[in-house]
């Protein structure tokens, strides 16, 4: 058996695969990706392990609840344990950049805020609960919430910051809870050997970062990756972007 396990969401493309590619090639780590749809999850792996990762499929998907117990159930029967978390899956809630209500907060239609927030916050909560009986298991359990620097309240409210004016409500707001969500767990795991970390993975090509974005998604990737793989005396309730603390 693998000496650490690791489970993805959202791990069959853009910055979950190349987490799930540069994970699951580090000797002794077994990664699981979750995959809405199985068959295409099914050549994902199959690619991924043409490049040397050890890694497997999982059908799962964010939005369904019933797919939590088995996600449970498939990590108890196998491994009897979880090692490493990434709660990577996520949605924009509007194109970037925009300026719809989307994008407001004076009109941005509810339902919306209602299922960016159930994708991006409600969801890796339940899940991560979920979970957690599995990774008190592991030796040093991590967990890894994907967040982004769109997120910092701090840096939203500086006129003066790099991001004071690309506003997104929807997607901010679920970071920022997110965000403090990683600050609470760590606090209350504080005298165990789980660390619990926020990531922003940078501004990347992906379908939301758009071609114009300066970093690809391997690059993107790597703060997930070292977050996923920290040494006993590593950071936990920090809020990391390639190694350097970003403030909430």
């Amino acid at each position: 058996m693998a000496e650490k396990i690791a489970f993805i969401t959202g791990g069959n493309r853009g910055i979950g695969y190349h987490t799930a590619q540069q994970l699951g090639s580090q000797p002794g780590i077994k990664v699981v990706i979750g995959s809405r749809d199985l068959a295409q999850g099914q050549k994902t792996v199959a690619k991924l392990r043409e490049a040397g990762a050890d890694v497997d499929v999982l059908q799962f998907d964010i939005t369904k609840t019933a797919d939590y117990q088995a996600a449970y159930d498939y990590f108890d029967s196998n491994y009897g344990r979880l090692d490493i978390l990434i709660n990577n899956a996520g949605i924009a809630g509007g194109t970037f950049p925009g300026t719809g209500p989307e994008h407001n907060a004076a009109d941005v239609p509810l339902d919306l805020l209602h299922r960016v927030f159930e994708t991006n916050f409600f969801a890796p909560v339940a899940l991560t609960e979920k979970l957690l009986p599995l990774i008190r298991k592991s030796p040093a359990g991590r967990i890894v919430n994907l967040s982004s620097i769109l997120g910092s309240l701090s840096l939203h409210a500086d006129p003066n910051s790099p991001i004071y004016h690309a506003k997104s409500f929807s997607y901010d707001a679920s970071k920022s809870a997110l965000n403090a969500f990683t600050i609470h767990l760590a606090y209350e795991l504080r005298d165990t050997k789980i660390k619990v970390n926020s990531a922003h993975p940078g501004w990347v090509k992906t379908d939301m970062g758009g071609d114009q974005a300066p970093m690809e998604q391997e690059d993107g990737a790597k703060t997930s990756v070292a977050l996923a793989t920290l040494p006993d005396d590593g950071p936990t309730g920090a809020y990391i972007h390639l190694g350097k603390p970003l403030p909430w």
